[in-house]
């Protein structure tokens, strides 16, 4: 991995010591590290320092020179850390697998130029939503902010009784606790009003900006959480860019915001996509110096671009993989930020698992050509039969 290089991206972000003094900052190349990990392997924050911890070979990935005995650091650290990065750091995070990918000439400049962009729902980790069970919830949450400053004297058991009951007695309490009864008796309110049949329906209260995506599942008809767009190379499935899309939008709306990501984690290795392949959920939109192929353009299609449309359900694939191996499938972290930050580090995951395969590759590749050292191996795609 480019470390060197990373640091400097990201040190604006993660300042060596706190503005008002205190303790210094953990190191960048530990805290992108374990962030790197976390997503390869499919761990929460706790397990990916507890693994840390015994692993010589991932203590030596983010800069350890001697055997450590403690945890790098709080789990909790890690939240606040992904906190600090913000969307964009997390993006920095994804460029520079892309940027190792190709300075190892794994993928050359015409693999990048061609990209796959499809879209999968991120589901957000919360109960299956049913109307008994959230009535239940907002009861039981008005109930405990009552009685902890005492503004009820007993348990109500229907929610729209005790909504009233807690607006009439609001002004007893202070201001700090007032706003926060007040966030809870908005969504119970919302909750209390809406029909099976509304849109944009409360799904969870500690998560309002679920939404609910149908993709046309037999098995899940309906998926709840965020859709998100996921951009991988043609050939060799190295993903070029991830991003979530809140709204629900339309597939063909969200084609040019996630070239627009794309192209800017890109521009460190001088390439911008040319093509993209997309299946017919995007026809109907066109990008500016982008070519876009699909199937309901049969009539007027080349046979190359007939064989690159081939490769459009390459895509599939991948999506599995960072869903099933990188924590794509379940969304943890709070909020539509927490979704954003989560998709791009399942992508950066998977970027680190693709290195790792393609160095097993080259080791295997080494051994059946005779060369027992990597200075008398020719990197390039055609001496690798690529």
């Amino acid at each position: 991995m480019p470390w060197a290089a990373l640091e400097q991206a990201l040190s604006s972000r993660l300042p060596a010591t706190q503005a008002g003094g205190g303790r210094p900052a953990l190191p960048v190349r530990l805290i992108a590290g374990l962030l790197y990990l976390k997503h390869a392997y499919d761990l929460s924050d706790e397990a990916v320092c507890e693994r840390w911890l015994e692993n010589p070979y991932w203590q030596f990935f983010t800069g350890e020179v001697v055997f450590q005995t403690r945890l790098p650091c709080d789990a909790s650290s890690l939240t606040r850390w992904r906190q600090r990065l913000g969307e964009a750091g997390m993006e920095e995070l994804l460029a520079h697998t892309i940027n190792a990918a190709h300075a190892m000439q794994a993928v050359d400049a015409r693999e990048l130029s061609r990209v796959i962009v499809d879209t999968t729902v991120q589901e957000k980790a919360i109960a299956y939503p049913t109307d008994s069970r959230l009535l239940e919830v907002a009861r039981k949450k008005l109930v405990l902010l009552a009685k902890m400053r005492r503004v009820l004297r007993r348990q109500r058991t229907v929610l729209g009784r005790l909504m009233r009951d807690i607006q009439r007695k609001l002004d007893q309490v202070n201001t700090g606790v007032r706003e926060r009864i007040a966030v809870w008796l908005e969504r119970a309110q919302r909750l209390y009003t809406q029909r099976p049949k509304d849109k944009q329906k409360l799904y969870a209260l500690h998560a309002p900006e679920v939404e609910c995506i149908g993709k046309g599942k037999a098995r899940q008809a309906y998926e709840f959480g965020v859709k998100v767009g996921i951009a991988v190379t043609a050939c060799k499935g190295l993903v070029v860019g991830a991003r979530s899309f809140p709204g629900n939008p339309y597939d063909g709306d969200t084609l040019a915001e996630q070239l627009e990501q794309t192209r800017g984690l890109l521009q460190d290795v001088s390439v911008e996509p040319t093509v993209a392949i997309v299946d017919l959920g995007y026809r109907g939109r066109a990008v500016d110096g982008v070519q876009v192929l699909h199937r309901g353009k049969a009539k007027t299609l080349t046979r190359r671009q007939w064989r690159w449309i081939k490769r459009r359900q390459a895509v599939e694939p991948v999506i599995g993989h960072l869903k099933d191996d990188c924590r794509l499938r379940r969304c943890r972290l709070k909020g539509a930020q927490g979704d954003a930050l989560h998709v791009l580090g399942c992508a950066a995951g998977y970027n680190l698992r693709w290195l790792l395969r393609w160095i097993a590759f080259l080791r295997a590749w080494m051994r059946a050509m005779g060369w027992s050292s990597l200075s008398t191996v020719p990197l390039s795609p055609t001496a690798l039969g690529a």
